[in-house]
């Protein structure tokens, strides 16, 4: 039990990053399915886009909030300026998420399946250092 608490706490930050991933991971799908299931027809294509839209922006508010108070434990004052920059940096991802899978799929013919979970790690990792060195930044005392 001691061994498994010291590690832990020597990797506390991605351990819970992980976490608070598959938990946005559920926001994002609960709300998504909820409102194709009960307010949104997703044949239309423009409510589709709009129950996509809301998803994601009830998934990313999520994971600021978890990510600056759970992950990162930010004691920034500044949270204005936190949430700004990641959502700009999650809009940032999002694009090239897109153009990955444009690419690998679209022009190159790649198994659409396989890109998404490639796109998803690449996003992941981006996210995550995107998240630790730009927008939740520690301040030295």
């Amino acid at each position: 039990m001691k061994k498994l608490k010291e590690l832990y706490k020597k990797y506390e930050e991605i351990i819970n990053y992980i976490i608070v991933g598959g938990c946005t991971t559920l926001v994002s799908l609960g709300s998504y399915y909820l409102c194709v299931l009960t307010v949104f027809n997703p044949d239309n294509a423009f409510l589709l886009q709009l129950a996509t839209i809301i998803s994601w922006i009830l998934s990313v508010t999520f994971a600021f909030f978890t990510n600056r108070i759970f992950v990162f434990k930010s004691k920034n004052s500044k949270v204005l300026e936190e949430a700004l920059k990641f959502y700009g940096a999650r809009i940032l991802t999002l694009v090239l998420e897109m153009g990955l899978m444009f690419l690998s799929v679209t022009v190159l013919h790649f198994n659409d399946k396989l890109m998404k979970i490639v796109s998803q790690f690449v996003i992941l990792v981006l996210n995550y250092i995107i998240s630790k060195f730009l927008v939740f930044i520690k301040k030295e005392n």
